[in-house]
């Protein structure tokens, strides 16, 4: 499997001499959700969500026996993240589609920029994978290749998109057509509405010969005026086109909705039992809720049984989660040629059965886990990300050390940061650090991200001359929550979250120190925030940490 080296990464013993600044000596992460605390069989039962933590937006492909899979990934590089599966539960991953700055500019986008909804199609008449998608500070474009292993191509822009969410599908000759989201023609009816656009693509000229077709505006009538009708899928089964969109916004309203044709030039009927998948209409208040359901994929697993994947959110309280925005997994049910993934006023359940699973090992996808990182390898691995076009650091086979930029979280810059998922409600990660700053600028330590204007840094400064560890809460303006002074030499740190309050604990020497607890951390749900990722936890240093 081809792996990616990030690309501001220094390996070099040149660059180690330059750049001994803030060294971690390893990271640890384990969550403790009783969600997954619930028993069941591994060879025919599965968890929902099937990818915890800011896995949002899944689109699947089946080529043989093997499925593939990708996710949003915004501003974070390396993008669009790829999963391969034998049974749709147990994935495993397989790099990331966009692996190169050539493929992902991402200059001064935001937190939640970049790479929207990526759809991942096969054309079983060239033999050949396409990724299409979004960046929204350069365009929609696509990516292919013959072998995913091997990489894929540079990226090929399509002007003639205007919208957002697009997707490929190829009829069983080999004709290819994208659909996407975009204005409706001519002025808009209501605030909100949006149309689904078809256009057809010449596979043999990688292009867009002629101009859209509107084959859908406003969306169903589930609703009288429905919202953001968007992520398209066109699939076929049987005599039937199908026309599979997310319908009512990301948020609470989120659904699924479907059409057929029997042909793609012909008329759109709806589906009488719209949506076939929302959670809206079931209280918040219920053991193990799940809110914003919607946004799905469908495939077939050449055995005429079909499932869907689609995003989804676990709310600790109210809609507010820190997770974001989930995978999960559920059957399909075909009633009078309609599909349906979930019956009205049904709850998504965390237990599910599925013949013929086939497990390797301790899954890092779901359910309660722990992993640790001492980061011994010559390169990173792939749970880690950075912000945008990289960061400067450097592993020598005992942790991994940065060299702090003048760039702070607050910036739509590059930071001296790598990244990874919360994927646990309750949960705790560790570092042991050594770093002595200069002056009050300067700060290394761990960082909380939603977005720049909302966030949490937590490390060690100096103030009045002296080293303290300080945690500050970012809610559009900065807060120093708590300090306290730290001897010199290696700093241990740990963040353990609990639904909406995060307790913070510090080690200069002995046993943990708690410097804070309760810190209302409700600031890193979209609910709250805004944005579109998950909280994602930072190794993270700076020579400027204030907010310009």
């Amino acid at each position: 499997m081809r792996r990616t080296i990030l690309v501001a990464a220094c390996l070099t013993a040149v660059c180690a001499i330059k750049a001994q600044t803030v060294k971690y000596d390893y990271f640890t992460y384990r969550g403790d959700d009783a969600r997954f605390k619930q028993e069941y069989s591994p060879s025919h039962q599965y968890l929902n969500p099937i990818l915890a933590g800011f896995y949002p937006d899944p689109s699947m492909c089946r080529v043989g026996d093997t499925y593939y899979l990708v996710t949003s990934s915004f501003s974070f590089f390396p993008g669009v993240p790829l999963f391969t599966s034998k049974d749709l539960v147990n994935w495993e991953r397989a790099g990331y589609v966009l692996d190169r700055p050539s493929q992902l500019p991402l200059k001064n986008q935001y937190v939640s920029g970049g790479i929207f909804a990526p759809g991942i199609s096969y054309n079983k008449k060239n033999k050949t994978w396409y990724m299409i998608t979004t960046n929204v500070g350069a365009g929609n474009f696509y990516v292919k290749t013959t072998d995913p292993a091997k990489g894929w191509s540079e990226p090929m822009y399509l002007p003639k998109i205007d919208g957002i969410d697009p997707s490929f599908f190829f009829d069983s000759d080999g004709k290819g057509y994208i659909v996407h989201n975009a204005p409706p023609v001519g002025k808009e009816d209501y605030e909100g509405q949006r149309a689904i656009r078809m256009l057809e693509f010449d596979v043999n000229g990688d292009s867009i010969p002629g101009t859209y077709k509107e084959i859908l505006r406003g969306g169903t009538h589930v609703v009288k005026n429905p919202i953001w009708i968007e992520g398209p899928h066109i699939f076929k089964r049987g005599k039937y086109y199908y026309l599979m969109c997310a319908e009512g916004g990301t948020g609470y309203a989120h659904s699924e909705v479907i059409l057929r044709s029997k042909s793609l030039n012909g008329k759109w009927e709806e589906c009488p039992h719209n949506p076939i998948l929302t959670q809206r209409d079931l209280p918040m208040q219920r053991q193990f809720p799940v809110s914003c359901a919607g946004h799905a994929d469908i495939v077939e697993d050449g055995k005429g049984n079909w499932w869907a994947v689609f995003l989804g959110c676990r709310p600790y309280e109210e809609d507010y989660y820190n997770t974001g925005r989930d995978t999960y997994l559920l059957p399909v049910k075909w009633e009078n040629d309609w599909p349906v993934i979930l019956p009205k006023g049904e709850a998504i359940p965390v237990v599910n059965e599925k013949a013929g699973l086939k497990p390797k090992g301790e899954n890092l996808f779901t359910g309660n886990f722990s992993y640790s990182d001492d980061f011994s390898g010559s390169q990173l691995h792939p749970r880690w990300m950075t912000l945008r076009d990289g960061s400067k650091f450097y592993t020598t086979g005992k942790g991994i050390s940065f060299e702090p930029m003048q760039t702070n979280i607050y910036s739509r810059d590059n930071l001296s940061a790598i990244w990874t998922r919360q994927q646990h409600t309750c949960f705790t990660a560790e570092t042991q650090m050594e770093f002595m700053p200069k002056d009050d600028k300067q700060l290394a330590g761990f960082a909380l991200l939603q977005n720049e204007n909302y966030n949490f840094t937590f490390g060690k400064t100096m103030r009045q001359g002296k080293p303290v560890v300080e945690l500050v809460r970012m809610e559009k303006q900065p807060v120093i929550v708590a300090s306290a002074p730290v001897k010199e030499g290696p700093l241990k740190l740990k963040i353990a979250g609990n639904g909406r309050y995060y307790d913070f604990y510090y080690s200069d020497g002995g046993d943990y120190k708690l410097l804070v607890q309760g810190v209302d951390a409700v600031i890193l749900s979209t609910g709250k925030s805004d944005g579109f990722i998950g909280a994602c936890i930072g190794l993270y240093a700076t020579k400027n940490k204030n907010k310009q």
